[in-house]
């Protein structure tokens, strides 16, 4: 008896430190990807249709660096503006947590971007860009990776001006922008 008392005594408590209730912005795409207001991407690597024999040493490890990229966008509309402000300030929140460490910020007031990422400067395993702008709503953008540094984000981008960007996986967003 008290042997099943103490197990389920155990596993009560087990289930209730294991329910992390935290924020966090993959627990924010989750809940909102299928919300009307709200568009969600999921971007491989692929996307770039890069030639990589054509790629120095120093831009193949930067694209190997990068697994995915997440896109969560919401569009305002003078019908929303309550439900703008609501989840801006949760997403705002959410990069308030410490482990987001802030990288550069742009704009003023409530309009302009913020570049955040986790883990150390020569092991990022997510940068966030966070832009929003109160006539057309925001976006979240997660670059998922492994051992990512700055230099490889910059080299990045000199790959994507390279790259033939497959545009039929970006159309959603690119619907969204269009309303």
């Amino acid at each position: 008896m008290k042997a099943t008392l103490f197990t389920s005594a155990l596993f009560f408590l087990l289930t209730m430190v294991s329910c992390n209730s935290e924020p966090s912005l993959q627990k924010y795409f989750v809940e909102n990807s299928e919300k009307k207001d709200f568009i969600a991407l999921d971007i491989s690597p692929d996307i770039l249709n890069v030639e990589k024999t054509k790629l120095s040493a120093e831009q193949s490890e930067a694209l190997n660096s990068f697994d995915k990229m997440n896109i969560l966008a919401f569009k305002a509309d003078q019908n929303n503006q309550a439900q703008f402000e609501t989840e801006r300030a949760k997403v705002k929140a959410i990069l308030k947590d410490p482990k987001y460490q802030e990288l550069m910020k742009f704009g003023s007031g409530k309009d302009g971007a913020s570049v955040s990422y986790i883990g150390s400067d020569d092991n990022i395993k997510e940068f966030v860009i966070f832009a929003n702008k109160k006539e057309n709503g925001f976006a979240v953008v997660r670059v998922l990776g492994n051992n990512m540094n700055p230099n490889n984000i910059m080299t990045l981008m000199s790959v994507l001006q390279q790259s033939k960007i497959d545009m039929e996986q970006l159309k959603p967003l690119q619907q969204l922008i269009k309303q």
